[in-house]
């Protein structure tokens, strides 16, 4: 079964969520994440990701308190991304208990300091973040595009270890109008044994068993849920989920 992963974007310490990482178009649902991180946790869920918007925008780790009134709260495993940039960065995320780190810009930019974190840590703990705009990454809160396109930014990543990847596809995230899927299927035609985290446009259930029909390890979603649009216990159902 494809691993459902709800998510928790933080700004100023807020449940938020984006549209195309505008944050100008910004929508506060919740002004606790802890206590959604419970909600989340007593449905069965058991990973959570959580995005530190302020840190991204920002360069370096933001909302640590929020990050670890979560992991307080819940035993919820937590993959912790947004504005790490440096190995003090990773540091602090895991000792406010993120048990994994989603890493984008420092890999465009500074690719042997990132595989040199991937070896420091591990690969189950590193994330690679493949946020893609035209077909290119996009850096430092989506802010910026790079020169590097999609798969070959991939391909020498995975040659050197890297086994999880959350690709965003930048203008579908917030939007609600589906995923990308055939940019997926691509990767996973590839890559047909990496962790693939497929993100953005998800807008109902229908959505995420598209995913899984493709072949799609794991999902990550959000505004779907905050606006009504996924009922959580009849996803869980419909996807006869014993285990999240």
């Amino acid at each position: 079964m494809i691993e459902l992963i709800p998510a928790i974007d933080i700004i100023e310490g807020q449940c938020v969520r984006l549209t195309k990482g505008d944050y100008n178009q910004k929508t506060v649902y919740r002004h606790s994440p802890a206590e959604v991180a419970k909600e989340f946790e007593a449905l069965g869920f058991q990973r959570l990701h959580v995005v530190d918007l302020d840190g991204a925008k920002s360069k370096h780790i933001v909302n640590t308190e929020a990050l670890r009134e979560i992991t307080s709260a819940t035993k919820l495993k937590v993959d912790f991304g947004g504005g790490i940039k440096t190995q003090a960065d990773i540091e602090m995320a895991f000792e406010n208990g993120a048990s994994m780190v989603t890493v984008g810009s420092v890999a465009v930019t500074q690719p042997e300091l990132f595989l040199s974190w991937v070896k420091h840590y591990g690969a189950e703990r590193m994330i690679l973040g493949a946020d893609v705009r035209n077909g290119k990454i996009s850096i430092n809160g989506w802010k910026e595009d790079s020169a590097e396109e999609l798969l070959p930014f991939l391909n020498k990543y995975i040659e050197a270890g890297v086994q999880q990847v959350l690709c965003t596809e930048i203008s579908k995230d917030g939007t609600l109008q589906g995923p990308a899927i055939d940019l997926y299927k691509g990767i996973m035609r590839e890559y047909p044994s990496l962790k693939l985290i497929a993100s953005g446009g998800v807008a109902c259930i229908d959505d995420i068993k598209a995913l899984e029909a493709a072949g799609i390890p794991a999902v990550v979603f959000g505004k779907a849920i905050y606006e009504g649009r996924i009922n959580l216990k009849d996803l869980i159902n419909e996807l006869s989920a014993k285990e999240i």
